[in-house]
């Protein structure tokens, strides 16, 4: 079992800046087990991913969000964050964390935290 706890939401204006962490607990080497992912889900829609890290460090964001959202660890820490900047009223959502395992069949999630962009 992987644990994820998700801080760093809150309310901005658009244009600002916010950095989302996820602590990982739970299991060892998490991270050259697991490819990490930020989803994010806003009211009335589906689910979709924002941005994910494989294990060997690559990383793919979605078009939305490109140039503007970071995805990085601290294996140290067992943290994953996702610095998110220039942010825009559509990027109000709640944001998930997410650990996959595609080999093993087996994904975590988060609780969520919500993050709102005022225009």
């Amino acid at each position: 079992q992987v644990q994820l706890v998700e801080s760093g939401g809150g309310l901005v204006q658009a244009g600002g800046s916010l950095r989302l962490s996820c602590a990982a607990s739970g299991s060892r080497n998490i991270f050259s087990i697991y490819a990490m992912s930020w989803y994010r889900q806003a009211p009335g829609k589906q689910r979709e991913l924002a941005a994910a890290l494989t294990r060997n460090g690559q990383t793919n964001y979605a078009d939305s969000v490109k140039g503007r959202f970071t995805i990085s660890r601290d294996n140290a820490k067992n943290t994953v964050y996702l610095q998110m900047n220039s942010l825009k009223p559509d990027d109000t959502a709640v944001y998930y964390c997410n650990a996959h395992a595609p080999l093993l069949h087996l994904a975590f999630w988060g609780q969520g935290t919500q993050v709102t962009v005022s225009s």
